[in-house]
């Protein structure tokens, strides 16, 4: 819908995608009066602005999906095991129209303030072309990954090709027949797009500050016999996924390295490996992420698979990391991406060896040189976690700006759902939370949106005007969030799952690190007590 009748609710939901999309029909269940606000023009979140070449989701299709609804299992079929943007776009417009949710949405608008009125314990909304909309309660489901970060490179306003954000794709698509495309960026979105452009361009220059480590993925079909079987299995996995660390249908073996002898061990990494999914990361060793010794093997092992797919021993040594651990940075899928810097038509160029100094007319030059481009692509990530939240001005009790408060402090988040100070205001896949980097993404928004339903309708049920943690259950919760993370190899990695990809943010390491099980668990705690680290009035 364009504009709506009346701007005042019980609810709102800021964003429509996968979370908000399903934080909005479980409110709307529970009879709440309610209101979808969406920059874009359409449903789908980041399957909606991520529609790079080569955007594909690198969870399994069977755990990338909703539980709520039998109907919904039953219907829809996934064509492969990772689909593809254009299938999970489809997937969410498919959830949307068949709950009819979009007469609930308003899409083209931004939220760019958000204000608590203590007098009436409600929130006012206002967007960047001047409309309000007031609620008792504000859900900011706007992703954790989804403002775009762009690097600082002098002389960006005199180029004079094409420059694309891979966080900002054009939804008519782009040719490179015949052109010479650069690409700044090598983590997960940067593998995807170099994989997939470089049979199509004349020249592709692949600029690369961190080497990453991936995981060749196994990308079967999915035909009626797979499904069924799937199908078969939903009831167990829907349960399962809810109970391991990363909320996918794996989980950390029992087996220690410790216990195993060499050959063993190695059989164990080649079993994983060969299974072409992020199984190999949460799930060969528990220890990967807290003992050096261990972390140190298993890195070992993957650049020992990098050279084995790169012709050039220079080039391979180039592309594998050395100065930091496997999985302690986000570890992508790739299909064929070692391969790709074997063509005659892709240059790497190590910005650690020659930085880019500026944008020229034609190009980019480095130390050593010009590098003649017609487009340009910035596959640099985002401001993760905190992005999209601090781009809104929220201000909580007594003006008090999120912003502000969390550039003086750093960030703190009760669950990684709710910051004191900001009664009646809630947050999905927000710091602190597993949800910020450690989740698949189903999982834990829906366990999330599923408590926040929870607690607001606790909430209005006994009367109260407004609901906020606590200071001190919000301190504490920060302080195990840390200790957690300082426990593990995590903290060494410059990342952004650290924060350190944006200039001026904090270190701290943005995603709860104690696994999606333990969360729920605390989750469901809080709420079976009756919210007691709340402060109602």
């Amino acid at each position: 819908m364009s504009s709506s009748s009346s701007s005042s609710f019980d609810v709102l939901v800021v964003g429509a995608g996968l979370s908000g999309l399903y934080q909005l029909h479980q409110l709307r269940e529970r009879g709440l009066r309610v209101r979808g606000l969406e920059a874009g023009t359409d449903v789908a979140g980041t399957w909606y602005w991520n529609r790079y070449p080569g955007a594909r989701c690198d969870s399994t299709a069977e755990c990338y999906q909703y539980w709520f609804s039998d109907e919904l299992l039953n219907e829809w079929n996934w064509s492969e095991r990772y689909p593809a943007q254009a299938e999970t776009e489809r997937y969410l417009n498919y959830v949307a129209d068949k709950f009819d949710l979009r007469r609930d949405i308003q899409f083209n608008t931004r939220v760019s303030a958000a204000d608590f009125v203590a007098a009436t314990g409600r929130w006012t909304l206002t967007t960047q072309t001047g409309e309000h909309f007031d609620a008792q309660f504000l859900v900011l489901a706007t992703g954790g990954l989804s403002t775009p970060a762009l690097p600082s490179i002098a002389g960006f306003e005199t180029f004079q090709g094409s420059s694309f954000h891979t966080g900002r794709w054009p939804h008519e698509g782009l040719d490179f027949t015949g052109k010479r495309v650069g690409v700044i960026g090598t983590g997960a979105t940067g593998i995807q797009v170099i994989q997939t452009i470089a049979p199509q361009v004349e020249h592709l220059t692949v600029f690369q500050r961190t080497a990453t480590y991936a995981i060749p993925m196994r990308n079967p079909e999915y035909d009626a016999a797979r499904m069924a079987e799937l199908r078969q299995s939903y009831p167990a996995m829907k349960e399962l996924v809810h109970n391991t660390f990363t909320g996918n249908d794996y989980d950390f073996g029992t087996v220690l390295f410790s216990d195993l002898t060499p050959a063993e061990r190695e059989e164990r990494l080649w079993t994983y490996w060969r299974d072409g999914s992020l199984k190999f990361w949460v799930g060969a060793f528990g220890e990967l992420f807290a003992d050096q010794t261990v972390n140190d093997y298993v890195s070992d092992f993957v650049r020992a698979r990098i050279r084995e797919r790169v012709q050039d021993p220079q080039l391979a040594a180039k592309l594998s990391p050395k100065d930091y651990g496997f999985g302690t940075r986000r570890v992508p899928l790739e299909s064929g991406y070692f391969e790709t810097f074997n063509r005659a038509n892709v240059t790497l160029v190590d910005t650690t060896e020659t930085p880019l100094e500026c944008f020229t007319a034609t190009g980019i030059k480095t130390r050593a040189g010009e590098h003649a481009l017609d487009v340009m692509i910035f596959a640099t990530g985002f401001d993760a976690g905190t992005g999209a939240l601090t781009a809104i001005d929220i201000r909580g009790r007594e003006g008090l700006l999120l912003r502000a408060a969390w550039a003086q402090d750093g960030v703190r988040a009760w669950l990684g759902l709710q910051v004191h100070g900001f009664p009646n205001m809630f947050m999905i896949m927000a710091p602190l939370s597993p949800a910020a980097a450690f989740c698949n993404v189903p999982t834990c928004s829906q366990q999330q949106a599923d408590w926040i339903a929870n607690c607001i309708t606790h909430t209005r049920a006994q009367g109260s005007k407004s609901i906020e943690p606590s200071a001190q259950a919000e301190a504490a919760w920060g302080e195990h969030h840390d200790e957690l993370a300082n426990a593990t190899l995590v903290p060494k990695t410059k990342s952004w799952y650290m924060g350190t990809n944006i200039a001026g943010k904090p270190r701290r390491l943005l995603a709860y690190v104690g696994g999606a099980s333990t969360y729920r668990h605390a989750c469901d705690k809080v709420a079976a007590e009756g919210y007691r680290d709340s402060v109602f009035s």
